[in-house]
């Protein structure tokens, strides 16, 4: 198995590819893993590879024009304490794009990245032992 077999890679489009690498290094806990900015980084946190496409990179480019914004999809990050997470990124003015919502499997909420894409914040609910 080759070192990018051990993870799970999901593109992101971004309008500035050093701005991504910045918010996910500094606030999201991933380390840079490949840099060829300004068209493309790639960071990694445990088994995720997030791809950071700026406008000069192929990925962006095979992108139909009727799909350029945004979507709905997001990745899912898992916190121990997800008050805490919420705190400490308003103290640094990153944007929320949802209020906290809980259900069933735990608690969630709702941040952007510079280029608008989604990431959950999510606690799961402590089952008793």
């Amino acid at each position: 198995m080759t070192a990018s077999d051990q993870y799970a890679s999901v593109r992101y489009l971004v309008d500035d590819v050093q701005a991504a690498v910045d918010f996910y290094t500094a606030h999201l806990g991933f380390t840079l893993n490949t840099s060829a900015a300004p068209a493309f980084a790639d960071v990694v946190r445990g088994p995720l590879r997030l791809l950071l496409s700026g406008p000069a990179s192929s990925g962006a480019r095979a992108t139909p024009a009727d799909a350029a914004t945004a979507g709905r999809n997001r990745i899912h990050l898992t916190v121990d304490d997800l008050d805490a997470e919420i705190d400490r990124l308003r103290t640094v003015g990153l944007p929320f794009r949802s209020a906290p919502v809980s259900g069933p499997g735990g608690r969630q909420i709702l941040l952007a990245d510079p280029a608008g894409n989604l990431i959950e914040l999510f606690q799961p609910t402590r089952r008793p032992s």
